[in-house]
């Protein structure tokens, strides 16, 4: 995996959502280097790791990361959040903390679960992506941004860097659909013995705000932030969200 290492100060480990690469991190990399040590991953099959074809379950993306980088706080956005969240959960060690951003413990709905998207919206993008591969992914990007305030300037600079470091592999956005629709991880928040901070859009039409207020109530150290954003709250929201989590990270012990 490529990790772009920058910045100075306590280490915080950033990983993005499916289809994406650490690029997309920018407007939150600029008002975030002076304060930390970032650490870019691009997951497996995505940007600069288009080749490695290695496991992309979440779980076993964090073992790899955990043996590459130094203790830290981690920052996971969406398909990210279950990678950071997984390491939090088995190894706690390696955390200071975790930051979730529009990243929910379980994705798609379920008969006791209605905070999350159908299970017919991952079969409609993984029928689009052997259909027409960018236009899939493009109206998976124009989701992301629905509902913000800032809706057109965050759909254009979601779309600025989409492919800025290359196509993500098919095999891996096909995995990645996959593997949101089948990851649920409700059961092992009250495990969590790290402190969490869960950021959501109140308009986020694929992780809704509640599932990620019920996580923090679920995490025994777990505190909830909402943004009047999409699914993609740090490009409209860059500040605040940089505020968020450097005032979370201002809490957490050495």
């Amino acid at each position: 995996m490529h990790i772009e290492s920058l910045g100075t100060g306590p280490d915080l480990v950033l990983l993005h959502g499916w289809a994406m690469h650490g690029g997309v991190f920018a407007p939150l990399t600029r008002r975030l280097q002076r304060r930390f040590r970032l650490h870019l991953v691009d997951l497996p099959g995505h940007g600069r790791s288009r080749d490695d074809a290695s496991d992309l379950a979440p779980a076993a993306c964090a073992a790899r990361l955990a043996e590459r980088l130094p203790r830290a706080l981690w920052l996971g956005w969406s398909f990210g959040g279950l990678v950071a969240l997984h390491l939090a959960l088995d190894r706690p060690a390696c955390a200071r903390g975790l930051v979730a951003v529009a990243a929910s413990p379980r994705f798609v709905l379920a008969p006791d679960w209605p905070h999350g998207v159908a299970h017919a919206l991952f079969a409609e993008f993984g029928a689009g992506l052997t259909r027409d591969y960018r236009a899939t992914i493009e109206r998976f990007l124009a989701l992301e941004a629905l509902g913000s305030d800032h809706a057109q300037a965050e759909l254009r600079e979601l779309k600025t860097h989409v492919f800025e470091r290359g196509e993500p592999a098919l095999a891996a956005l096909q995995d990645g659909l996959r593997l949101l629709e089948a990851t649920d991880l409700r059961a092992r928040l009250p495990q969590l013995t790290v402190p969490s901070l869960w950021l959501a859009g109140r308009r986020d039409r694929l992780v809704p705000a509640q599932a990620m207020r019920w996580a923090a109530a679920q995490s025994p150290q777990g505190r909830f932030v909402e943004f009047s954003s999409g699914h993609a709250p740090f490009p409209g929201h860059a500040a605040d969200v940089a505020d968020a989590i450097v005032e979370f990270a201002a809490t957490l012990p050495p």
